[in-house]
C-alpha cells in the first residue's frame, strides 16, 4: 500500500488534467442552469456538459433536483508524527461511542502518520460532534496518535446506500456529490476516480456526437454496471457492522484466512462484494465469539498486514 497526502494526490491530478489539455479555472460556482442549449453556471460560464464534483455539499446536485444525501458519517483527519512502535504499519481499532466508528493511524514512510477518527451520523442528520470529542475518540482508542498532530480538517462523509441515482440529461455527478462514499469504511477515494474517469468519457462522447442531452443516461448505465452488484453488498456489509459481533466476526474471519482478510479490504476499499469465502469465515467467526463470550471493541491487528 501507498499513504500519499490528499494535497499531493489532488495537485498530481491538477498536473495531469493541465498536460493533457485541460483548462485551470478557478471559480467558485453558486448557481447552475440547465436548459435547451447546454448547462450555464452562474449566468456566466456554459458548457454542453457539466460534471459535477464538488462534494458532500455540492451545489451541482441540489440543481439537479436530488437534495441532499441520506445517511452521513463525519470523519476528523489530520498528520502527526509516527510512533516508533507503527513504523510501517497501518493500524485500525474499532470503538464502542457508536458503531460503526473507528480510529485509524496509517504511516506515511516519511516520519508522519495519517491519523483520525470517523463515526456514523444519528439518524443521518448533520448534529454538530465537537472537535474535541473526536480527538479525544481518536486518543483513546489509538494513545500517542494525537502528539504533535497537525493539519486536523473535519469532513461530513454522505454514505453510499442500496441503488444509486444520475438523472438523464447534460449534468453528471462524481463522488461524493453523487454520494458514493462506503457505508463500511467512510472511504471515497476509489468511487471518486472510478466515476469521475466515467463522468470524463461519457462527457466527451456526448459532445462528440452532438447528444449533450444523452450523457446522463449513458454515464448512469456505465456506473451501474461497475458498481450496482458492489453497493448492494456494502449496504449490507455496513448494517452487520453496526453490531460488535459482526465486527469481532470479522476481525477473527481476517484473522485466520488471508483471503477473507482480501476480500474484506475490497469490500471497505474498492468495488469488492461479499464472497462465500467470507460468508463462511463471518459465519465461523460469529459462532466462536458466541462460544467466548461478547466482543470488545478495538483489534490487535494481523501481523504483516493492515488491520480489516
Amino acid at each position: 500500500m501507498w499513504v500519499i497526502p490528499r494535497e499531493v494526490f489532488d495537485s498530481r491530478l491538477v498536473d495531469a488534467a493541465v498536460a493533457a489539455g485541460a483548462v485551470l479555472r478557478r471559480h467558485r460556482v453558486r448557481g447552475v442552469e440547465v436548459g435547451p442549449d447546454g448547462v450555464v453556471l452562474d449566468g456566466a460560464l456554459r458548457a454542453p456538459v457539466v460534471v459535477g464534483a464538488d462534494g458532500v455539499h455540492s451545489v451541482v446536485r441540489a440543481a439537479v433536483g436530488l437534495g441532499r444525501p441520506g445517511r452521513r458519517a463525519l470523519a476528523l483527519r489530520g498528520y502527526a508524527p509516527t510512533p516508533a512502535d507503527r513504523r510501517g504499519t497501518q493500524v485500525i481499532a474499532y470503538g464502542e461511542r457508536r458503531q460503526p466508528s473507528y480510529a485509524w493511524a496509517f504511516d506515511r514512510g516519511d516520519g508522519l502518520s495519517n491519523v483520525g477518527y470517523g463515526e456514523l451520523l444519528a439518524g443521518g442528520d448533520d448534529e454538530a460532534t465537537p472537535r474535541a470529542v473526536l480527538l479525544e475518540q481518536l486518543e483513546l482508542l489509538l494513545p500517542g496518535s494525537t502528539d504533535g498532530g497537525r493539519g486536523w480538517r473535519g469532513h461530513h462523509l454522505p454514505l453510499s446506500g442500496w441503488s444509486w441515482q444520475q438523472p438523464d440529461g447534460p449534468v453528471l455527478l462524481a463522488g461524493d456529490a453523487a454520494s458514493l462514499v462506503n457505508p463500511m469504511t467512510g472511504e471515497g477515494i476509489y468511487y471518486a476516480v472510478a466515476t469521475g474517469i466515467r463522468a470524463g468519457r461519457a462527457a466527451a462522447a456526448a459532445v462528440a456526437d452532438g447528444t449533450p442531452a444523452l450523457a446522463g443516461a449513458a454515464y448512469r448505465r456505465e456506473v451501474r454496471r461497475l458498481l450496482a452488484r458492489h453497493l448492494r453488498h456494502t449496504t449490507v456489509a455496513s448494517r452487520l457492522s453496526r453490531s460488535p459481533r459482526w465486527v469481532g466476526a470479522g476481525i477473527t474471519a481476517a484473522r485466520r484466512d488471508p483471503g477473507a482478510f482480501d476480500d474484506l479490504v475490497e469490500i471497505g476499499l474498492g468495488r469488492g462484494v461479499i464472497t462465500p469465502r467470507l460468508v463462511n469465515g463471518l459465519v465461523n467467526g460469529l459462532v466462536n465469539g458466541l462460544v467466548r463470550g461478547p466482543a470488545r471493541g478495538g483489534t490487535d491487528g494481523v501481523p504483516g498486514r493492515p488491520a480489516p
